[in-house]
């Protein structure tokens, strides 16, 4: 394998995480008792830009498909990111009538219909049929295309360049992702702006953030990375923000390199110090995540074990990819977590990936009453203790795994 950014070759090994079906590749029940296709999740680090990724083992068109089951909406807490990005946008670029945004990975409408809703002239690229299907019910039109260079010419060509490009949590997802930030280039106009946010690959291993990496991230980013990417395509990183999202992200600000109407601020200087001070420009920064996963996979499993021997109940609460990756690499079935709950009807009914646990909704929490609920999409626990503080009702507790293991207090 060669690093997708600058062609060397990798050897240098960041994690295995083994044998892994495609983590948003729910199972119905007559797909049960088929073969089930497995992937390894091995992760390397490029030596000359640090650039983090796992190969392209399944091709995105066959991640990204009609039975996509990933719809952004049913999380609250990212509607209202989504709500707040919209106003400031808006408010710091000056977007009105006579502007043009697009939105790649548009997903199902999360993000523009707040744009539809200031009547600012919008369009998402999302290349599964079904969330295109809901952003249109939200009153936002979806071309269904993978982006890349070719694809921005194409649209440049029908609908003119762009004043804002959004890209949330899809520069991680792309294969070439010389192409997509290619792309990016050719679509803004001379003073366009894209915006684009990902998970922070310091924050990943600070946090022990192992569960976060699955087939369809295919990279995992740093600063200092994307600026070299997007410089190389002749793009300037002109602002960076770090985030609480997703454990930990940045949304960086890109604009065309000779454009001089946007000034690079302190805060990329100040933030790749922090990096380089952090030692994310060595290799051996890199090479701690194996010991760090391999703990919390043995604290999870002790504390399952104890309890299904002491006759206790645990489900799961969120069938996310971030969970299907933490189960498979644990070795965890329904023989330790009796079901998972989920608010999407997407995936109520199905079974996740590798570990063929159940998924109900969220009613049957009441029903079958669990001593312990594990949330596995640990960065939004707040809104789901919020949403689910009556399982204090029968004494059941929640518990997270990430970045250790941690039980509620009895109430």
């Amino acid at each position: 394998m060669n690093c997708r950014h600058c062609g060397t070759k990798l050897s240098h090994v960041f994690i295995d995480l083994g044998q892994q079906p495609p983590s948003n590749s729910f199972l119905s029940p007559e797909e049960l008792d088929r073969p089930e296709a497995v992937f390894p999740l091995k992760v390397f680090t490029c030596p000359e830009c640090f650039l983090v990724q796992v190969d392209e083992l399944k091709k995105s068109s066959e991640i990204f498909n009609n039975d996509y089951v990933y719809f952004s909406s049913y999380s609250s807490s990212w509607l209202e990111h989504a709500r707040r990005y919209t106003d400031m946008a808006a408010e710091r670029f000056g977007l009105g009538n006579d502007s043009l945004v697009v939105e790649i990975a548009s997903n199902d409408g999360y993000l523009l219909q707040y744009m539809v809703e200031k009547s600012i002239p919008c369009f998402g690229v999302e290349p599964s049929v079904a969330t295109a299907e809901a952003a249109k019910e939200k009153g936002v039109e979806s071309v269904c295309d993978f982006f890349g260079q070719a694809l921005a010419e194409t649209l440049a060509a029908e609908r003119g360049k762009v004043d804002l490009l959004i890209g949330n949590n899809v520069l991680a997802h792309v294969p070439d992702i010389n192409d997509f930030v290619a792309g990016i280039k050719h679509i803004l106009k001379d003073d366009g702006v894209a915006t684009l946010e990902f998970p922070h690959l310091m924050r990943l291993i600070g946090g022990c953030q192992f569960d976060t990496i699955y087939h369809e991230h295919f990279s995992y980013l740093s600063l200092g990375t994307v600026q070299r990417i997007f410089e190389k395509q002749g793009l300037r990183v002109f602002d960076v923000e770090e985030i609480p999202t997703h454990g930990g992200s940045l949304r960086v600000y890109a604009c065309h390199q000779e454009d001089g109407t946007h000034e690079t601020l302190p805060a990329v200087d100040s933030l790749l110090e922090v990096e380089k001070a952090e030692g994310m420009t060595s290799l051996s920064y890199y090479e701690t995540l194996q010991g760090e996963a391999d703990r919390v996979k043995q604290e999870l499993l002790d504390f399952l074990h104890t309890q299904r021997d002491a006759g206790k109940t645990v489900a799961a609460y969120g069938a996310a990819a971030k969970g299907n990756t933490l189960l498979n690499y644990c070795g965890i079935g329904p023989e330790l977590l009796d079901f998972c709950i989920d608010a999407s009807p997407h995936k109520q009914g199905l079974f996740m990936p590798g570990s063929h646990i159940p998924v109900f909704a969220p009613e049957v929490l009441r029903e079958r009453r669990p001593d312990y609920v594990l949330i596995l999409p640990w960065n939004i626990k707040t809104e789901i203790h919020a949403q689910h503080d009556y399982i204090k009702e029968w004494g059941g507790r929640f518990v997270t795994a990430m970045p250790t293991l941690s039980v509620q207090e009895k109430a």
